[in-house]
């Protein structure tokens, strides 16, 4: 099955340049969270070249980017949105907390599929370095999008009609996280995708869109 390399939405790429000017007043744990979003940002941007084949493959690289992601995931994101913590420069949605079952679930998501891309960095990418195996003959935007279209994520895609975190997707109704063991046997650039879309999903619903 042909698997390829879903676009970080400008969201997650553009997240540096964001941060910098949303970060103005920002202090405590707001502060504290959008420092993390950052980093997370532009470890994104760098794996993206790496998935692209921009960049030559660093099983190296793409291991501490994933250490560097899961360390703002799971619990160590959930605890920097504590209640009411919504003031200033802030980014966040109250969606977040009133919808904070799904948040949660998503920040443990994006656990699991971090430490699953650490555990596959040695697998290297699906399709070698580059071409149309990996990016597609639309290119990473193009007219397939991260989040609709013929992505991997999509109807009929790698993760079923359900979609990721659908009824059907693997995190769906069985309410369990993926196996381990067979999320490190994946090529690196399959977990890269689950990382993404996690991000992605998790940004379209809870976090406010700068203009």
């Amino acid at each position: 099955m042909k698997l390829t390399v879903i676009s970080v939405t400008g969201a997650l790429l553009l997240a540096g340049v964001a941060g910098a000017f949303a970060h103005g007043g920002a202090s405590g744990i707001v502060k504290e969270r959008m420092d993390a979003m950052d980093e997370m940002g532009d470890v994104m941007k760098s794996l993206t070249a790496i998935m692209r084949g921009e960049k030559d493959y660093d099983a190296d690289a793409v291991r501490e980017g994933a250490a560097v992601i899961q360390s703002h995931s799971g619990e160590a994101l959930t605890k920097l949105f504590p209640e009411h913590s919504i003031e200033g420069p802030s980014e966040a949605k109250p969606e977040i907390w009133t919808d904070w079952e799904e948040f949660s679930e998503l920040a443990k998501q994006l656990d699991v599929f971090a430490a699953g891309l650490g555990a596959a960095a040695e697998n290297g990418l699906a399709h070698g370095k580059g071409g149309a195996g990996m990016t597609g003959q639309s290119g990473m935007m193009g007219q397939d999008t991260m989040m609709g279209g013929n992505s991997m994520m999509s109807q009929g895609g790698m993760m079923g009609s359900g979609g990721m975190m659908g009824s059907g997707g693997m995190m769906g109704n069985a309410g369990h996280m993926a196996d381990p063991e067979m999320l490190a046997q994946m090529p690196a650039d399959g977990l890269f995708n689950m990382v993404a879309q996690t991000c992605s999903a998790c940004h379209s619903k809870f976090r406010v869109e700068k203009n």
